[in-house]
């Protein structure tokens, strides 16, 4: 039949009208389907339709289901044996822990707010022995609930039982339906996702959340120990380019290393940050204690310890000056060397003293004075019932916070005394803060203070004296 057509076929296309070009096309296409079709036996055509038939049976036969993994076996095997649980723990403490882990035991927002989500559909009874806490909520009401499609839900439950947090009991089409006893509230049947596998994770999230917590407090920490070395190494530049030194190499790279602690530095990068600032401090100690040698002279060393020796009240040895101005315990830090002998000697000597050169009033200001004039800033770092001493402690702490430096205050203590030095600062806080015209640079108004002490100009009584008398009247007027 295919001769006869194909003889046929081709004396049509002999014409002389048709191009050879279409004749050799058609022939091509000829000779392509007796190849394919009409050479193969019928025993290969037989072959060729079983191996069809064969692929489409694997396939139909591999479809649906879920992979049974090694994980999905165990879940399934918790699941069975589960018996509720431990006295005492509610449901939403594991919740809790996977919140509190979050990232750090593979646990993204979303997850945790699908977690949340199915969680709320469970009951307490159905985490009690002899019930297991299955959501039998359609596929699609969850999806439109969360505003998410289900594609994206399948993955994020993928995602938790991944962790081992669910499972599923699945029925044989898949759909996800179930019933409670309408008197007992308890799940008669249900196919869905299956929380049951969350309760075995309870010890190893517990453990995961010990771990955390120690690895934060230490971050803490490392943290809290380079801000007070910054706060040192600022101290030592400052008072260095007070005294005429070059610092400017140290100064350069401390630069380098004050950048933002930020949580995305981890604890590593945190520890090497503080070796670069120990290093820093370490180098800027040992300069100041060498040229602490070359200035020191021996004759005047007894002079000054006998000064101090004889003019300091014994009240006052608990608050020397060094001491009261270290932000940070050094018993809290563990830091390589101490402060210099210079830094000592040279202005925690001299404050002790209590020696002022000048009065301006200050024997006129009774403590009650004081404290009525102070700020509320001042005034938080004093106890129930303070003294003298306690105020100079105060001040000392706060003079960071106005700008004046280490130097500026051992100038202050040299001049008009530990509690005059003290006053100052309180006058010098009241300024900073006041509504109209305010001090713009505390520093340089404390330091004028301590010129018009000098020249005799300085009259603090009267100054605690306005500022008190105006706390009065606008405690009376509140």
């Amino acid at each position: 039949m295919f001769s006869k057509i194909d003889r046929d076929t081709v004396a049509r296309f002999n014409s002389p009208r048709k191009s050879k070009v279409i004749r050799r096309k058609f022939l091509l296409c000829v000779t392509l389907f007796k190849r394919k079709f009409c050479e193969r036996s019928p025993k290969t055509r037989q072959l060729h339709m079983e191996n069809i038939t064969s692929i489409s049976s694997d396939r139909q036969q591999y479809s649906g289901g879920r992979i049974a993994s090694q994980q999905y076996r165990q879940s399934m095997a918790f699941c069975m044996e589960f018996d509720g649980l431990e006295e005492g723990v509610n449901r939403y403490d594991l919740l809790l822990l996977v919140k509190k882990l979050g990232k750090s035991a593979g646990f993204t927002p979303r997850m945790i707010h699908l977690l949340d989500y199915y969680m709320a559909f469970t009951r307490q009874e159905d985490w009690e022995e002899g019930s297991r806490p299955v959501v039998y909520q359609s596929l699609s009401r969850t999806a439109l609930a969360l505003g998410i499609s289900e594609r994206q839900v399948q993955k994020l439950e993928k995602a938790l039982a991944d962790v081992g947090a669910i499972t599923w009991n699945d029925s044989g089409n898949h759909k996800r339906y179930g019933q409670r006893d309408p008197k007992t509230g308890r799940i008669l049947y249900a196919f869905g996702v299956e929380l049951t596998p969350l309760a075995s994770l309870k010890s190893e999230l517990e453990n995961k959340l010990h771990e955390k917590q120690l690895i934060d407090a230490t971050w803490m920490e490392t943290k809290r120990q380079i801000s007070w070395h910054r706060s040192q190494i600022r101290s030592l530049i400052a008072l260095s380019q007070e005294e005429g030194r070059d610092v400017a190499c140290h100064q350069r790279r401390y630069d380098e290393i004050a950048i933002q602690i930020r949580t995305h530095l981890d604890l590593a990068t945190l520890r090497l940050l503080l070796e670069r600032h120990r290093t820093l401090y370490s180098e800027l100690v040992a300069v100041m204690g060498e040229c602490t040698v070359k200035s020191k002279r021996p004759t005047q060393e007894p002079r000054i310890a006998k000064e101090t020796h004889e003019s300091s009240p014994r009240g006052e040895l608990k608050f020397v000056h060094y001491e009261s101005t270290t932000q940070q315990p050094f018993n809290k830090l563990n830091t390589i060397s101490s402060t210099p002998s210079r830094f000592r000697d040279g202005v925690g000597t001299r404050c002790s003293a209590n020696v002022p050169s000048r009065d301006c009033g200050i024997s006129h200001v009774r403590i009650g004075s004081a404290i009525n004039a102070a700020s509320q800033r001042l005034r938080d770092h004093l106890p129930l019932h303070p003294e003298w001493p306690d105020i100079v402690n105060a001040a000392s702490r706060i003079r960071e916070d106005l700008g004046i430096s280490q130097s500026g205050w051992g100038n202050a203590c040299q001049t008009l005394g530990r509690t005059g030095a003290a006053l100052c600062v309180l006058v010098t806080d009241r300024a900073a803060q006041r509504d109209y015209q305010p001090a713009r640079q505390p520093a340089a108004y404390f330091q004028g203070m301590l010129n018009r002490a000098k020249s005799g100009n300085l009259h603090l009584h009267k100054s605690i004296f306005g500022l008190s008398k105006r706390n009065e009247v606008s405690q009376e007027i509140c």
